[in-house]
Formats: C-alpha cells, sequence, structure tokens
C-alpha cells in the first residue's frame, strides 16, 4: 500500500513539474519571449479579434508604460522605471519556485514536502503530499485559463475598433485580399482626437518591418533595430539578445513570409499615430552554439508559424515604429 502511494505521489509530482517546466522554456525569435510594449493609452487594453487573430490577444506583459498614462515614453525617461513597470517574465520564481523545488524535489526523492512528519512511511503525510500536489496543479490550471482571458478592455477601446477591418491591402501572400480594400478607410479614433485614415503604403511598411526587425534580430544588429522600433522596444530585444549571448546561443532567422494578416485597429493621440494588426506569417527559426555554429534548438530547414499581434507608432510625418508585440 505505501510502495503504491508513493508511487502515485512521484507520478502526480512529475506532471506537476512538467507543466512549470513547460513555462520556463527559453523562447526564440524576435518578440516569441512574451508581449511587450507600448499601445499608448490602449497598452492595457485587449486588440479586436481579426479573422487573422480571433483568439484573446495575450495582454502586455512588459511596458514601460504605466496603468493611467496618456503619454508613451514618459516612464522611459525616469531612471529605473522599466524595472518598475515590467512584471515578472516568467511564472515560478521567488518564494513558489522554491516551493516547488523543495517539495517536488523531495517528494521525487521519497522525502516528500513533509519529510519529518510522522516519518517515511506516514500514510497521513503521503495523502497529504497528495493534496498539496492536487492543489498546486490547481493553480497552475488556474493560472493559464487566466492568462488566456482577454486584457481590460478599457482605455477607450470602443466598439469601432474593431467593425471595420480586412485583409491588408499591399500584403502579399493574402487569401482572398483585395488591395486597396481599406485605403482612405477611415476608423474612429476612440483613444485620441481624430480619425486616422490608412494606406496601401502603410500595409506594405508593416510586412517590409516584420522582414526587417526579425533580419536585425537574427543579425543582433542594434542600430537597425533602433531605426525600426521604438527606443523602449530596443531596450527589451537587447535584453533578449543579451540573454542569448548569456547562454552562449545566437537566434538565426531566415525567409520571413506574410502568409495573412488584418488591420485590429488604427487610433490618434495627440501628435502620434497608432496601427495594430494581426499576422500570420511563417519563417526559419533555430538556435546555433554560439562558438561552432552547432544547431541546438529548431530546424535550418523547417519553417515553423506563429501569429503575433504588432502594434506601430509614428510621429506627425515620421515612419511607422513597432512600438508592441503581442501573441496570439
Amino acid at each position: 500500500m505505501l510502495s503504491s502511494f508513493a508511487r502515485f505521489a512521484r507520478v502526480v509530482a512529475i506532471a506537476v513539474a512538467a507543466v512549470f517546466a513547460t513555462v520556463e522554456l527559453v523562447e526564440a525569435r524576435a518578440g516569441r519571449g512574451g508581449s511587450f510594449g507600448s499601445r499608448g493609452v490602449r497598452t492595457f487594453s485587449a486588440p479586436p479579434p481579426t479573422n487573422t487573430a480571433p483568439r484573446p490577444t495575450q495582454p502586455i506583459e512588459r511596458s514601460m508604460t504605466q496603468p493611467g498614462q496618456t503619454t508613451p515614453g514618459v516612464a522611459a525617461q525616469r531612471p529605473g522605471a522599466a524595472a518598475q513597470a515590467a512584471p515578472q517574465r516568467r511564472f515560478g520564481t521567488g518564494f513558489f519556485a522554491g516551493l516547488l523545488g523543495a517539495g517536488l524535489l523531495g517528494a521525487l526523492f521519497g522525502a516528500g514536502f513533509f519529510g519529518g512528519l510522522g516519518g517515511l512511511g506516514s500514510i497521513l503525510g503521503m495523502l497529504l503530499q497528495i493534496a498539496l500536489i492536487g492543489g498546486l496543479v490547481w493553480l497552475a490550471l488556474s493560472f493559464f485559463r487566466r492568462r488566456q482571458q482577454p486584457a481590460f478592455a478599457g482605455a477607450g477601446a470602443g466598439p469601432a475598433n474593431g467593425a471595420a477591418r480586412s485583409s491588408l491591402p499591399g500584403l502579399s501572400g493574402l487569401g482572398g485580399g483585395q488591395a486597396g480594400g481599406m485605403t482612405g478607410a477611415s476608423m474612429a479614433a476612440g483613444g485620441g482626437d481624430g480619425s486616422l485614415a490608412l494606406g496601401a503604403e502603410d500595409f506594405d511598411a508593416f510586412e517590409q518591418a516584420l522582414h526587417d526587425v526579425q533580419k536585425a534580430f537574427s543579425d543582433e544588429d542594434l542600430a537597425a533595430l533602433r531605426r525600426l522600433t521604438t527606443p523602449e522596444m530596443v531596450s527589451f530585444l537587447a535584453e533578449d539578445l543579451a540573454d542569448n549571448a548569456r547562454a552562449g546561443i545566437v537566434n538565426r532567422l531566415a525567409d520571413t513570409k506574410l502568409l495573412q494578416g488584418d488591420l485590429a485597429e488604427a487610433w490618434r493621440e495627440g501628435s502620434d499615430d497608432y496601427a495594430t494588426v494581426a499576422m500570420r506569417f511563417s519563417l526559419i527559426d533555430y538556435k546555433a552554439d554560439r562558438t561552432t555554429g552547432a544547431v541546438v534548438e529548431g530546424s535550418t530547414s523547417e519553417p515553423v508559424e506563429a501569429t503575433e499581434l504588432w502594434t506601430f507608432r509614428r510621429s506627425r510625418g515620421g515612419p511607422w515604429l513597432l512600438s508592441a508585440i503581442q501573441q496570439a
């Protein structure tokens, strides 16, 4: 009886550890590490669903924009603001990680969560282990469900934002999209001071940015990233590149192809224009040893697909700059 209880508890402990290990996987690709950046007053609002990204979008996790802040980039001017505003990048750190590390490893090696409670042969202690492990599984599942819920849809995201959307004109590889379908379309700027009309040249710029940002990230070209993204995004992407360098790897990206795209919303805030587009694309994405060049993860020949929402910002008369990436 005791041995069967012990085997069951260890199996459950391994399953729980596998769940949390999945969350800790190191991600690749520019933006694949999570949802980060700023969308002006809509930073903490969920973009409307589109045909390309019909499911709820992952909320912004790392941002220099504070809740309720109306001027993007103000937090970036204050020393330490990024560290204060950015939540933890991974789940399971700190106290909870210590609890998992001590408890699960104890269960796996026979000591249990409460190794000194009535001795190793205590049936009561074993039952308490099982109950506690079950509670951890429930907490993990609850956490994942909450992450799949859309973010608070306040901050001026009105119904009109998602009403006028279509396949991006000017983008190649879109099934059935009519070029110019959104050209000159005026969309209400619920969080700004006017309406915003986007033309084919804007959507061409978004598609080009998809290629250019991935290439700059693959080349670890910070100068190019500064030309293509906002200072906030440069800081986050540079952090990801530094993590790769510390791990002794380099993330190679190639052959980026846009497969489908939709405009989610476009609006104006003061002197800045914003546009959020959903893009499904494929690319070659792998990690290689920085010294030997040997592939340690991914494939050099098999492309992978991803769907992300990219938000672009431009000052009047300036180019579009990538200001946020969200996982769909």
